[in-house]
C-alpha cells in the first residue's frame, strides 16, 4: 500500500506509473523519468554556463570602460598645461576638456549600471538554477522510491 501513498503524495506521476504497471507504456521503471532527469541535468549545466558567460561579459565591459577612462585621463593630463593666449581657442579647449570629463562620468555611470544589471541577471539565473536542482532531486527521489516499492513488490510476488 506504499504505492497508493506515493500516488496520493505525487498525483502528477500516478498516470504514467499506472500505464507502466499495466503494460500500456513500454519501458522499465528504471527508464521511468530518465529523459526528464537528463533534461534537468542539461538545463542545470546550461544555466551554470549562462552564469559564467554573464560574469565574463560584465567583466569585459567594465574593463573596456576602464580603458576608455584611462585614455581620457591621459589626454587631459597631456593637454593640461596648454594655453595659447588666444581666449577663443582656450575657451574651446576648456569646453572640450569639460566634455571629456562629462564622458568619463557617463562611463562611470554605465559601469555602475552594468554591475547592477549583471548582479540582477545572475541572481535570476541562480534562482532558476536552485529551482532546477530542487526539481532534479525530487524527481530522482521519486524514481528511487518507486524502484524500492517495485523491488519490494517483486520479492513479495516471487515468494508467493
Amino acid at each position: 500500500m506504499e504505492l497508493d501513498k506515493l500516488f496520493k503524495e505525487n498525483p502528477g506521476i500516478s498516470d504514467e506509473i499506472s500505464e507502466i504497471l499495466k503494460g500500456k507504456k513500454k519501458g522499465t521503471l528504471e527508464e521511468f523519468g530518465k529523459e526528464k532527469v537528463e533534461s534537468l541535468k542539461k538545463s542545470i549545466e546550461e544555466i551554470k554556463e549562462s552564469i559564467k558567460e554573464r560574469e565574463k561579459l560584465s567583466k569585459e565591459f567594465i574593463e573596456e570602460c576602464e580603458k576608455i577612462k584611462t585614455e581620457i585621463n591621459n589626454f587631459l593630463i597631456e593637454n593640461q598645461g596648454y594655453a595659447t593666449g588666444d581666449f577663443e581657442r582656450d575657451r574651446d579647449s576648456n569646453r572640450e576638456k569639460n566634455d571629456l570629463r562629462s564622458q568619463k562620468v557617463d562611463i562611470s555611470k554605465a559601469q555602475i549600471n552594468e554591475r547592477i544589471n549583471a548582479w540582477n541577471d545572475i541572481a535570476i539565473l541562480k534562482k532558476e538554477l536552485r529551482e532546477k536542482e530542487k526539481e532534479l532531486k525530487e524527481r530522482e527521489a521519486r524514481i528511487n522510491e518507486i524502484n524500492k516499492i517495485m523491488k519490494g513488490d517483486k520479492e513479495d510476488g516471487s515468494s508467493k
